[in-house]
């Protein structure tokens, strides 16, 4: 195999594909280097077929710490399993291509993306979902590629790609989009409160930027010679066995999807199916029996496709009997948990999800050891999505990429709402439990962790509702679908959730089951998604509309404080022992920032008091004029030392204690005693000089 490689410029930096020059035993391998960041994509794909009824692509993003000149944490010092960060890169991978494979294509399929090289100033997802678009492009594995896939941001009021990392934080959109050159394919992003014209502005920018993407991927293949594809035959099934497992299925599947609860609905259409088998598969032989059996299955599933689309784009119906833009009926609570910080229920139809709050202090921040560095997050989400909320049974523990995904777009949503550190410092926690699922627990969560913010009095900046628009077409007809049913995102060509305000969008996820999406139906599921948002947001408002005024009797009450940035090595002190004095004695909890900015948080308001008094004696300064009680710590001849505040000492001269004159210091003063003084001076360098003898009343002459 001989090396080639295409260049290409993305939005001002230089971009290089190669192959031929590593790992050249896998079906496909390409290196992508922009920069000093350097990403492996290889491809795999078995020539043994499996008996599975899907296709077994899995996508891995492994993250090299040596990418980036350090040593992994842990006992180990090795990597271990994916981290959140490169789950999330590795659906951003797969999610795109998957759709760009072959119906009936199920040979196991594996895509390798391995971080080489890591600068930290730009992120290295864009180049591995170039690469793995490229490694198949150029190998055997029937794809309807090439795919793209990339970044765009709006900072300062412009769109840029692939922008550096550290000016995402002045962005007020972030979005990661992949496409063919028909249209886009997948959407991930969070916005700070964009409208929907501006989001469609974004991706048809984003979009435009893709085309030298495509022209060097079909360069590439040509150099290495554009091998054929492999061949992929759809299964043939004996034409009489067809139409008697069709004419005798149809009215079943018919009837059986007009039923509008979802239990009742896949009961009705497994007695279906087991009646087809008695009466089909009866009479037919041992030798044939397992093939008939799989047929009908695949006519089965076939069916409930054809069925369930046609009521829709011929009837304007849906399963559950509402037309397109109907949003099924929603209920909302608060308060449901005593000794939750707060807690929300949001059911909508038949997907119910609780959502907590939990208020923690700086120390519970989440801390992530990622290429970059770590990473401190004051906000968090987890989801959890246990099989009996669709009525399964199931492992449980540990958490899925599924759900890793679905909490991450949840907690971009929320993100953009929660209050900034100095208004509101609380770490704060969300935990969504979903109890049932019939489409889009992932808005549910949004929807449910509103609600529970709302009643754990956390004051933020708007409330934020989610919901899923899915599509029906046929190529010339098309049908925009709100607030989906589960049956609605498997048997339909697109699952597009919008979450936002009422000012604007915070989060958003597309994907698709076809080759492309026009901009015409992306700006119609956008519009139709506004008027469903709208009404939800109504329906919770009924319940709760404001953040509560006082957070849970339960939660940590955290008081902040500033004292000058040079007290702060006093306010610790050595080795931790001033802080730690405090905190034993008090029993609060305190974090200290280099600024002096100082958060003390305890469920106990007289312990937060006591701990702050605490600290402002040590970092208080005397003041010229101001009379203390101070303790003598040392006796010298030509006067004592007092300590007025704590580690804050003055001189007390000799001729200063008395208005009768002292021949030893020893006479009227001892080690340990208390004694009142007066602050006459203090000089340029800090020291303080102070008296006894103006506090005493002047004796007689």
């Amino acid at each position: 195999m001989q090396k080639h490689e295409v260049k290409f410029e993305l939005d001002g930096q230089e971009v290089t594909i190669e192959t031929g020059r590593l790992a050249k035993q896998a079906d496909g391998s390409c290196l992508v280097t922009c920069g000093n960041n350097v990403v492996l994509v290889t491809v795999v794909s078995s020539t043994r077929e499996t008996d599975f009824d899907f296709f077994p692509l899995t996508v891995e993003y492994s993250e090299k710490f040596y990418a980036t000149g350090k040593v992994p944490g842990g006992y180990f010092k090795r990597e271990g399993r994916p981290t959140t960060e490169a789950t999330l890169n590795a659906r951003l991978i797969d999610r795109p291509i998957r759709p760009c494979f072959p119906e009936f294509y199920n040979y196991e399929t594996q895509i390798v993306a391995t971080i080489l090289s890591f600068d930290g100033s730009t992120a290295v997802n864009s180049l591995a979902s170039i690469g793995a678009s490229a490694a198949l492009h150029i190998s055997n594995i029937p794809f309807k590629g090439p795919t793209a896939g990339l970044q765009v941001a709006r900072i300062d009021g412009k769109f840029v790609i692939n922008p550096p990392i550290a000016d995402l934080e002045k962005a007020d959109m972030d979005i990661f989009l992949a496409g063919t050159r028909n249209g886009i394919l997948m959407v991930e992003g969070e916005a700070k409160f964009v409208s929907e014209a501006e989001v469609l502005e974004a991706l048809k920018y984003g979009h435009e930027k893709m085309s030298v993407i495509f022209d060097a991927q079909d360069k590439l293949r040509e150099l290495n010679g554009s091998p054929t594809r492999r061949d992929v035959v759809a299964p043939v099934i004996e034409e009489t066995f067809l139409k008697a497992a069709q004419d005798f299925l149809k009215p079943k599947v018919e009837a059986a999807l007009t039923i509008r609860d979802k239990q009742e609905r896949y009961s009705s259409l497994d007695v279906a199916k087991d009646e087809a088998k008695t009466a089909l598969l009866e009479s037919v032989g041992d030798d044939l029996k397992a093939q008939r059996e799989k047929e009908l299955s695949q006519i089965f599933a076939d069916l409930k496709y054809q069925v369930a689309r046609s009521m829709i784009l011929d009837k304007g119906l849906r399963i559950d009997g509402r037309d397109t833009t109907t949003v099924r009926p929603i209920t909302c609570e608060v308060a449901l948990l005593p000794r939750s910080h707060g807690s929300g229920l949001f059911t909508r139809g038949e997907t119910q999800v609780l959502g907590t709050v939990t208020l923690g202090t700086p120390d519970d921040e989440l801390t992530i050891d990622a290429l970059e560095g770590n990473i401190k997050k004051p906000f968090f989400l987890h989801y959890n999505f246990p099989p009996y909320s669709v009525g399964e049974t199931g492992r449980m523990g540990g958490q899925s990429r599924r759900e890793i995904g679905h909490g991450n777009l949840a907690e971009r949503a929320l993100k953009a709402v929660i209050p900034n550190n100095e208004k509101f410092p609380y770490t704060i926690r969300i935990v969504s439990e979903v109890f049932e699922s019939n489409g889009s627990s992932s808005m549910g969560t949004v929807c449910s962790g509103t609600l529970a913010l709302l009643d754990g009095g956390v004051p933020i900046k708007g409330n934020v509702a989610g919901i899923a628009m899915g599509l029906i077409t046929d190529g010339d007809r098309y049908a925009v679908l709100s607030d989906i049913l589960g049956d609605e995102d498997h048997l339909g060509d697109m699952d597009f959730k919008v979450a936002g305000t009422r000012e604007g969008i915070t989060a958003l996820q597309m994907d698709i089951k076809i080759d492309s999406l026009t901009m015409e139906i992306m700006e119609t599921a956008l519009k139709q998604s506004l008027a469903g948002r709208i009404h939800i947001l109504e329906e919770m408002e009924k319940v709760i509309k404001e953040p509560r005024g006082q957070i849970s009797d339960y939660a940590p009450r955290m008081e902040t404080i500033k004292i000058n940035p040079d007290k702060v090595r006093e306010v610790i002190g050595a080795g931790g022992k001033v802080i730690k004095g405090i905190i034993e004695k008090t029993g609060v909890k305190i974090n200290i920032e280099d600024d002096g900015t100082i958060h003390i948080a305890s469920t106990e308001p007289e312990s937060t008091r006591a701990a702050i008094k605490m600290i402002e004696d040590i970092c208080a300064e005397a003041e010229v004029g101001k009379v203390y009680n101070g303790k003598v710590v040392k006796i010298a001849d030509f006067g004592a030392f007092v300590e007025i505040l704590p580690n804050t000492s003055g001189l007390l001269h000799i001729s200063e204690i008395a208005h009768e004159r002292i021949r030893n210091v020893s006479d009227v003063l001892k080690q340990g005693d208390n004694v009142d003084v007066k602050v006459l001076d203090v000089d340029r360098s800090g020291r303080i000089k102070l008296s006894r003898k103006v506090l005493i009343e002047k004796p007689a002459e």
